[in-house]
């Protein structure tokens, strides 16, 4: 079954693509596409993506607050904690390191002389770095329902553990609310299946509409600073990941990647984590054996603030505005590059085109053009695409060695197992 999804999304990807490339360039003059088809898929695929953000936050909330009622000892939860904040903040910082590194010496957009090639400008949103005190002192939400309608993970996330660890002090009278959340967390499983199953139509729209709108003179100007992006995220993807997953856990590079593929598929469509977060889930419990708890409390957790494919997208972005327009960053700067990159990938958001906006404060805070943002923009869906897929696949490794580590890793099972065998 899921091998025949991953071959339907495959296939409604690429099919999607190829229409809507065709739309563009051979079919433009033909209101039928043009005009019809296009916002036909337009429609759809925006359907898919807000049937998939309605399940998110619903979910989030109880598959954390399930996560930390299934722990059988609550001392477990601070060390499960612990070691996946630390992971995902080492992945990050390692991601932006060799992104730096990488950026240095290839030099992307060096003697491109972009300035005054820019036909407008793009307004930069924000002016300011991401500050952690009031990323902080803003995860205690003053109105719980404000945090659900404006779906803010970090605060969701506080009201779920906070819930979860309550639940565990009631012990044995906390019984009822236990059972309740199981099957809630069952409803939502159900309903994400039966999303998934309409995956491929989403995806195929969602491609159409790509296919028609990429701008092939913007693109051909930048092809060298896209090609690194996209090269140096699918390194991460695909060696990276799947490599320190092998060495962690015993779960070979191949079969890692094999298991993630559907997974990647569906976050190149979407260009969001939050909205992967499903997929996420599923993969990590259903192909990769690791426990409900586990899953269901780093998930959420990294798809707020495992961001490492925003982190290497964001760095050479902001090495190829410099460089494009002639004001290349020294040596001296990149320290504090980096550090402002580590605050603006946590702060970019699991959602599409969050990125494009950190880019546009970092080119304000290091004084670049903001004509840079104008040309960052238009190629920003193909970046986009790979880096919210290392960003999932990266949430799925740390999650797999925290995992292993916490010897949480096929424990459904034997739990299944157990009663069957006293049955017996």
């Amino acid at each position: 079954m899921d091998k025949s999804l991953s071959s339907k999304i495959f296939v409604g990807l690429f099919t999607g693509l190829i229409i809507g490339t065709a739309i563009q360039y051979l079919l433009n003059d033909i209101a039928l596409f043009d005009t019809y088809l296009l916002g036909l898929a337009e429609g759809a695929g925006g359907m898919f993506v807000s049937l998939i953000k309605l399940l998110v936050v619903p979910l989030v909330y109880v598959s954390i607050v399930c996560g930390i009622v299934e722990l059988k000892d609550i001392r477990s939860f601070g060390r499960l904690g612990g070691k996946t904040f630390s992971l995902y903040i080492l992945n990050t910082i390692f991601a932006i390191i060799a992104a730096l590194a990488i950026a240095m010496i290839v030099q992307p957009g060096a003697g491109a002389n972009l300035a005054g090639t820019v036909e407008g400008t793009v307004e930069i949103a924000s002016t300011t770095t991401p500050d952690i005190f009031s990323m902080v002192v803003n995860i205690v939400p003053s109105n719980p329902f404000q945090a659900f309608a404006e779906g803010d993970m970090l605060q969701i996330i506080f009201m779920a553990i906070l819930t979860g660890l309550a639940i565990q002090a009631l012990d044995t009278q906390a019984k009822p609310a236990v059972k309740a959340f199981k099957i809630a967390n069952s409803v939502m499983m159900k309903l994400i299946g039966l999303v998934m199953s309409l995956a491929p139509y989403g995806v195929f729209a969602l491609m159409i509409q790509l296919g028609a709108t990429l701008d092939a003179n913007t693109l051909g100007s930048v092809a060298g600073y896209v090609a690194l992006v996209v090269a140096v995220l699918c390194f991460w993807i695909f060696v990276v990941y799947p490599i320190l997953v092998q060495l962690f856990t015993g779960i070979s590079a191949r079969e890692f990647s094999r298991k993630t593929r559907e997974q990647v598929l569906f976050s190149l469509s979407t260009a969001s984590s939050n909205a992967t977060i499903p997929v996420t889930m599923r993969t990590l419990t259903d192909k990769l054996g690791v426990s409900k708890s586990v899953a269901g409390f780093g998930v959420p957790l990294g798809a707020t603030m495992n961001m490492a494919g925003a982190s290497i997208y964001i760095a050479i972005a902001a090495v190829f505005c410099a460089n494009a327009f002639g004001q290349p960053i020294a040596m001296a700067d990149m320290l504090t590059l980096g550090f402002t990159v580590l605050l603006l990938s946590i702060g970019a958001g699991g959602v599409p085109g969050g990125g494009v906006v950190m880019i546009g404060v970092i080119l304000h805070q290091l004084g670049l053009p903001p004509e840079g943002l104008a040309i960052v923009a238009a190629v920003d869906r193909i970046n986009d695409m790979f880096c919210t897929s290392s960003n999932v696949v990266g949430d799925t490794a740390v999650n797999t060695i925290v995992a292993k580590s916490e010897g949480e890793i096929g424990v459904e099972e034997t739990r299944e197992a157990q009663p069957a065998q006293s049955n017996a």
